[in-house]
């Protein structure tokens, strides 16, 4: 058995660095007041000794925890097979270490799930909560307006009716999904279909709306519901092919969806561009470059979306908190552009 090396106090802190323990908690906190050289000398013997404070007490004095709760309303299943949500958690992930707070991830698939993290919120263990995958009807806005945490939501919430002080952090769907349209309007395409994400998601709705802003008198049987799976792209795939074996053009609403719609189109013969073109949203590398062909789409900044939620909550929680040039004090909601990737497919 290996003996325990007792853990360095405050006391021993401030006896190396000849201060008061009031003036070493005083710094370890981030408090102001101290002279600069005191801070330093602090600093240094904390350096020296290892000292790690106690999170715990550092709570009773700052009122924060330090930690953030990331809330995705999506299965586990479904989290960890796609690689949307990799990419979204990596820039929360990378942007919360570099401000020091931990990432506490909460999925939810269920009933029971709703009132497990509507308790762990309520209890007071997070400074904020960032959610993003939110459905419609969807309770986790209650539960946390309930719980009085400042949130920050990844993409346009949708509360049926609106809700004020709500910050968003979003990409131009529909300006997005135009830009794929008419794409393809110019490649000479005219019976272009559409399968959609979820339609219960705000991002689906505005991909919809950006293919009709464009396809103002397209044929119904054009567009199918999916849910931004492959398997449903290649389910909503052959539903168009028996529909409109004409078509000449697809727009799906993700790089998922249009690598579900590929397989089929090459399992029934048709050549991708040559006979059915196809552009895809979200340019998820690695998959948008391995696909065959390679992948035309609409590239959003996913990573930087996760960094943006963060730097709007710590601006809300901390108004001196580091944040990018296009957020200033008062928190307000983001819209990122997209860039249209053209590839082989289209």
């Amino acid at each position: 058995m290996t003996e325990t090396v007792p853990r360095p106090t405050l006391e021993a802190v401030a006896a190396r660095a000849g201060v008061s323990r009031a003036t070493v908690s005083r710094v370890v906190n981030g408090a102001d007041g101290v002279r600069e050289p005191l801070v330093e000398r602090v600093r240094r013997a904390v350096e020296e000794l290892g000292y790690v404070p106690n999170q715990a007490a550092r709570s009773l004095v700052t009122k924060r925890h330090d930690a953030v709760a990331v809330i995705v309303a999506e299965p586990e299943t479904r989290v960890f097979a796609d690689p949307f949500f990799a990419r979204q958690l990596r820039g929360i992930s990378k942007e919360l270490t570099a401000h020091d707070n931990q990432l506490v991830l909460l999925l939810t698939e269920d009933r029971d799930d709703h009132a497990r993290v509507g308790r762990y919120l309520a209890g007071g263990h997070v400074d904020g909560a960032l959610v993003f995958s939110l459905h419609v009807d969807d309770p986790l806005p209650e539960l946390i307006q309930r719980a009085g945490l400042p949130t920050v939501f990844g993409g346009r919430p949708d509360w049926g009716g609106g809700r004020n002080g709500v910050v968003y952090v979003d990409s131009d769907n529909r300006g997005g999904a135009r830009d794929a349209v008419r794409h393809l309007l110019g490649l000479g395409r005219s019976r272009i279909a559409h399968i959609t994400g979820a339609l219960d998601q705000t991002s689906a709705v505005d991909r919809l709306d950006g293919f009709r802003d464009v396809m103002v008198d397209a044929d119904p049987r054009l567009v199918v519901e999916g849910d931004f799976t492959p398997a449903a792209g290649e389910r909503a795939m052959r539903e168009l092919l028996g529909r409109c074996p004409d078509l000449d053009a697809v727009f799906a609403a993700n790089d998922l969806t249009a690598a579900g719609a590929l397989r089929v189109l090459r399992e029934h013969g048709r050549r991708v561009p040559d006979d059915v073109a196809v552009v895809g949203f979200d340019d998820m590398l690695p998959i948008a470059e391995q696909t065959d062909p390679p992948l035309t789409t609409v590239r959003q900044d996913i990573e930087e979306m996760g960094r943006l939620m963060v730097r709007l909550l710590l601006r809300g929680l901390d108004p001196a908190a580091a944040a990018p040039e296009n957020v200033g004090g008062t928190p307000s909601s983001v819209i990122l552009p997209t860039t249209l990737v053209r590839r082989a497919s289209a």
